[in-house]
């Protein structure tokens, strides 16, 4: 669950073929259902906090491969998650354009009674041009209209989740008669996520999000950012956590760490690593656009995820500071989820309870 007060560790990225990593290893992940619950009930286990899933309808073509081109949709994973485990909070993500916000607010309040209490929901406004290309929608050039659309798409959800009447909706986007919905969540709401980097997505994040998702490439710079949001959720009345995502290689030793890290990186394939560098700097603010070079490899890497590389005590002191910073939590991903997480349950997670980490909220 989302315990307040304590730093969050989640999977990210486990439902996509490859995870975050855009590499040609052999035994890069698969994303099929078996990994994905076999990793599910592995996090459950190990008392991890979430899940959180990326949507996805078309991939990003290579060279040799095309990264994140086997997809499951988040809701139907999120639901049979929910079903297998039994303490750990499942997300699903969803993007605002795709989905009808009266069939979501049902969506997740039915999540909400699979899994007592424990879904999530990721609000994406959109950034993915090729994918409303082949959805047959149009990407609004401008965040003003995205995060407009998402903040009545969420409005609309708010308000069914709240109100016992039928409701009329006549909005802009939105023309709706004596709609309703039921069953509702049981605490009238879920935790709701937004990954924001332009100044409409922050503002959203901020009237809206219990959680802000960001990339942590300077950490100087997060500190300064995380600052700030955090005296802008305190003027609006509304605390708001930042959290981030991370890539993890942790090995017994930090040569053998630093040794399949840089395996991993020779056999990235270049062309999708560019095709999705381009992407998210063509349509999204999500990335700081002045730390292209740095971040070309950390994409290919781990998807620009914070590197935790090295020893169980590195990965810990790289966690450490991601909290320094002012970071509430990060999504883990790894070259393989599955084979891998047993080690970073096994030994980085005992180095986080005694040096107290797990408990400290800044």
């Amino acid at each position: 669950m989302l315990i307040p007060g304590r730093f969050k560790l989640g999977t990210f990225s486990s439902n996509c073929s490859g995870g975050m990593s855009i590499t040609k290893v052999p035994e890069r992940w698969s994303a099929s259902w078996e990994d994905n619950l076999r990793l599910a009930r592995m996090c459950d286990a190990a008392g991890l906090d979430f899940m959180l899933p990326v949507a996805r309808w078309v991939g990003f073509p290579g060279d040799e491969i095309e990264f994140m081109h086997s997809v499951l949709e988040t809701t139907t994973w999120a639901a049979a998650i929910l079903a297998a485990t039994r303490v750990i909070a499942v997300i699903s993500t969803v993007h605002t354009a795709v989905n009808n916000p009266v069939v979501v607010a049902k969506q997740i309040a039915t999540l909400d009674a699979i899994g007592n209490g424990r879904p999530g929901l990721n609000i994406v406004a959109g950034w993915f041009e090729p994918e409303y290309k082949a959805l047959g929608l149009q990407l609004p050039k401008d965040h003003d209209t995205r995060y407009g659309y998402a903040q009545e798409w969420f409005d609309i959800i708010r308000k069914l989740w709240t109100e016992e009447d039928r409701l009329d909706w006549p909005g802009k986007h939105f023309n709706l008669e004596q709609v309703y919905t039921d069953p509702k969540p049981k605490r009238g709401t879920v935790p709701i996520i937004n990954a924001a980097g332009s100044a409409q997505g922050r503002q959203f994040a901020l009237n809206n999000a219990d959680f802000l998702f960001t990339p942590a490439i300077d950490l100087a710079r997060s500190r300064t950012e995380i600052a700030d949001i955090k005296a802008q959720a305190v003027a609006k009345g509304r605390p708001i956590d930042v959290i981030t995502f991370s890539h993890v290689v942790c090995r017994p030793t930090e040569a053998e760490a630093r040794d399949y890290h840089a395996y991993q990186i020779s056999q990235s394939d270049w062309g999708a690593t560019d095709y999705a560098v381009a992407a998210q700097f063509a349509t999204a603010l999500s990335f700081p656009h002045d730390l292209l070079i740095q971040i070309r490899t950390s994409f290919a890497a781990g998807h620009g995820g914070f590197p935790l590389v090295g020893s169980p005590e590195q990965v810990v002191d790289g966690i450490e500071q991601l909290i320094d910073a002012g970071f509430g939590g990060t999504g883990l991903s790894f070259v393989n989820h599955a084979d891998e997480f047993p080690c970073f349950a096994q030994a980085v997670l005992p180095i986080l309870e005694r040096r107290g980490l797990r408990s400290i909220a800044r």
